[in-house]
This record gives structure tokens, sequence and C-alpha cells, in this order.
């Protein structure tokens, strides 16, 4: 089915909104970028990484949230970017391992599965995760459906 990708990512950050209404973070979200796909694991799989920008954005003075579609190779390569934590590229294959945690429980709650579901719900889709980062100037995480 086509599902709206940015209805369901201001969705979700309402929702966090909602939870979180001491921080101020830009997010920024451009109309109408749709997608084929299951609209409830999709959900899963924004609200995952969504939450994760969230997160990860919680020291971050001016914190901003990103998502978007570039089109790369007649592909869409959708995106989600922050300027938070990041993380040391050499770690990045773990990233998606379950119960893997690149930060300390102390600093940034979790339980270190949720990547591992969002590839998971990628790869059904027949698309792929990847990531890139730098500490303390964040993270973008891209896929493909």
């Amino acid at each position: 089915e086509t599902v709206n990708l940015s209805a369901m990512v201001e969705k979700i950050i309402t929702d966090i909104r909602d939870l979180h209404p001491e921080r101020t973070v830009d997010v920024i979200i451009p109309e109408e970028v749709k997608a084929e796909g299951d609209e409830s694991l999709l959900l899963i799989a924004l609200d995952n990484l969504l939450n994760n920008a969230w997160k990860f954005t919680k020291n971050t003075l001016h914190a901003r949230i990103e998502f978007g579609v570039n089109h790369h190779d007649g592909k869409d390569v959708y995106f989600i970017r922050d300027n938070g934590a990041g993380f040391e590229m050499e770690y990045v294959k773990k990233l998606f391992a379950a119960f893997q945690r690149l930060h300390d429980k102390s600093e940034f709650e979790g339980t270190g599965i949720g990547l591992a579901t969002v590839q998971r719900i990628i790869n059904r889709h027949g698309g792929c995760i990847w990531a890139e980062g730098e500490v303390e100037h964040g993270a973008t995480f891209y896929f493909t459906l």
C-alpha cells in the first residue's frame, strides 16, 4: 500500500513532543513523502528512528531532527538526521545488532533492540538501512524500501 511517510513522521513527532514538552527541537519534515509498504510496520520503524534521534539530541543546545528523501540511482533513499551525540564510525556494524549499546545506560536510556527491529522491518520490505555518524555532530540513518 502507498503510505504517507511525512504524515507518519509528523504524528510521531507530535506524540514525542507531548511526552517532552520541556524540550525545544527543530524538526524538518518535507510534505508528501510517500512510499510503498506496510503502514503498521513502517510506523514502528520510523517511531524507533525518531525516538532515537530525540533521545540522542537531549544534550544538544540547538537540537535538530530532519526527515527527508534523496533520489540516488533511480531509488528513493529516505533519511533521518540529527545533530546529537553521534557515534564512532568504527562501531557502525554494531548498531543494528540486538542488545548492542554504544552509549552508557546511565547517559541514554534504552533496551538496545530498537535498531535491530528497524533493520528487520526494512529488510522485510526488500530494502536496506545504513548509518553515518560523527561523535558530537550527530547521526544520519538512511534506508530504502
